[in-house]
């Protein structure tokens, strides 16, 4: 930036300058995205000091970069244990590990924590980013290694000569140690790892935040909480089945009736699948036309013709609910004219015996 622009005017860089400096820097997306942060910063105290009219990195957007939906890589339990046994117990970069593993400090908090900060077997120190104090045990893994490895007077990580590391020497320090224990992790990915390990041992989002500095009601911690929810969701369905699931029985089960398999035989030769429809046709043409079935002899007599008679109905061969209705209680009205229209024309059975209205009304629906 100096070498390109430090000779340049701060009201002469533009915006086509800013986003010339993002396109120079591309295959580096990250790389990128921490210079126009950095831009960023410098122009909005130009603008509150007057030195600059407008700001020219506005509107410029970051680049998105390969991991940029997971962030840093999580270590897996696999990588933790190739580092730990590259770098035994009692070495500087395996004091690094277990402060960051089992801490869940950032690189930069991580690099200043020392004695002064321990009293008791308890660790309490304010967050660089979030400003928030936290108060962390020290786990027997962590004091154990501390207790071997050789430390600074201040803090426990420190340089070749004792002093102690900024964020990023310690951060490249520690790149190069992961480099030669053949893990892809890195400090940060320690972090991710720790509270991916907090979260499946049954920690709350609460005890997240208040672990690892988030502020309270962050949903930062839900990201390493989702995981082991489902997984967790997931083994309780299965057991929930194992144990409600009704035993096979012993005894082989019968098989359908045949009239259940006729029925399923032939709902399949008149609805055949996708795809069978030539073995359908065979089928057809191996039948041939069927028979019809005999008819049995109710079934016969029930569709016997009924001889025809122009005969009135006597009183002996109507049924018997209506014997008892003599012909002398029988009106010998005319049917009602229901041709006119008029509901006054309708003639009511007369008398007001309700035995008679009743026989006449069966007779007027039985009779020819």
């Amino acid at each position: 930036m100096v070498e390109i622009a430090g000779q340049e005017r701060a009201d002469a860089i533009t915006r086509r300058a800013i986003q010339d400096g993002m396109d120079r820097r591309k295959a580096k997306p990250h790389g990128a995205n921490n210079w126009l942060k950095t831009m960023r910063g410098l122009f909005a105290w130009a603008v509150d000091a007057e030195m600059v009219p407008a700001d020219p990195t506005r509107g410029v957007k970051l680049m998105s970069g390969a991991n940029d939906r997971n962030g840093f890589h999580t270590w897996t339990e696999e990588e933790v244990a190739r580092f730990e046994a590259h770098w035994p117990v009692g070495t500087r970069e395996r004091l690094a590990l277990d402060i960051l593993l089992y801490t869940g400090l950032r690189r930069g908090v991580a690099a200043r924590l020392g004695r002064p900060h321990v009293r008791n077997g308890i660790a309490r120190i304010v967050t660089a980013k979030t400003s928030q104090e936290v108060t962390i045990r020290i786990l027997p893994p962590l004091a154990d290694s501390i207790a071997a490895s050789p430390t600074g007077d201040l803090t426990f990580l420190a340089g070749e000569r004792g002093r102690p590391m900024t964020k990023e020497s310690f951060g490249n320090w520690f790149r190069d140690a992961c480099v030669a224990a053949g893990v892809p992790g890195r400090a940060h990915g320690l972090r991710k790892a720790g509270a991916r390990r907090a979260a499946e041992s049954g920690a709350t989002e609460a005890e997240l935040n208040a672990w690892f500095g988030w502020a309270d009601g962050s949903r930062e911690s839900a990201t390493y909480m989702r995981g082991p929810n489902r997984a967790k969701r997931a083994e309780r369905i299965a057991g929930r089945w194992n144990d409600d699931a009704i035993p096979a029985p012993s005894d082989p089960v019968r098989g359908l009736a045949p009239k259940a398999q006729h029925s399923r035989n032939f709902r399949k030769l008149l609805a055949p699948r996708a795809g069978e429809e030539p073995r359908f046709e065979a089928n057809l043409r191996q039948a041939g036309p069927r028979a019809a079935p005999p008819a049995s002899a109710a079934h016969a007599a029930h569709q016997r013709p009924r001889p025809t008679s122009s005969r009135p109905v006597s009183l002996r061969t109507r049924p018997k609910s209506l014997q008892k209705c003599a012909p002398s209680r029988l009106s010998s009205a005319p049917s009602p004219d229901r041709r006119s229209g008029d509901p006054s024309s309708e003639q009511r059975p007369s008398g007001g015996d309700p035995e008679q209205v009743r026989c006449q009304r069966r007779l007027r629906c039985e009779l020819p």
